[in-house]
């Protein structure tokens, strides 16, 4: 899985938003706080809005609010507004897939793909990252791959 820079920006603009819910904020304070380029969190932010995820405040006290409780908005929901599907075989569905010959096994793997994704990414939410208490199971993942990193010349 490759996380683009858009869907980065996404979830670090969501998870201000998240950590701020008071009033709302202005693209240029987000930008400044997570050191994204203010023009591409505009269009960031208007897909956010499309998807029904932020909406925006006119006005000089005007900004930028998640439209449901940080607790309600999964780092999955973003990642599927940004980009689409967690993952996708040359965009087709997952559960009729079917391979031939040596890679007819192939299918079980992305779907197992899938869903260790989606266990990952569903189950942690906007307030999970403000509060800094992520999931058992991510927690648990990061060890596992902080005790296996490997080293490539």
């Amino acid at each position: 899985m490759r996380i683009s820079a858009r869907t980065d920006y996404a979830i670090r603009a969501m998870a201000e938003l998240a950590g701020d819910q008071d009033r709302p904020l202005k693209a240029e304070d987000i930008a400044g706080r997570q050191d994204i380029p203010v023009r591409f969190l505009f269009v960031v932010l208007s897909d956010l809005r499309q998807a029904r995820l932020v909406s925006s405040v006119r006005g000089p006290d005007g900004g930028y609010a998640l439209t449901r409780p940080p607790e309600e908005i999964t780092v999955a929901d973003v990642i599927r507004a940004m980009d689409g599907p967690l993952v996708s075989v040359r965009d087709l569905k997952l559960t009729g897939l079917e391979y031939q010959g040596a890679a007819a096994p192939m299918p079980d793997v992305w779907r197992a793909v899938r869903a260790s994704l989606r266990q990952v990414l569903e189950s942690t939410t906007l307030a999970d990252l403000v509060r800094g208490t992520l999931p058992e199971l991510v927690r648990e993942r990061a060890r596992e791959y902080n005790d296996d990193v490997r080293t490539y010349p």
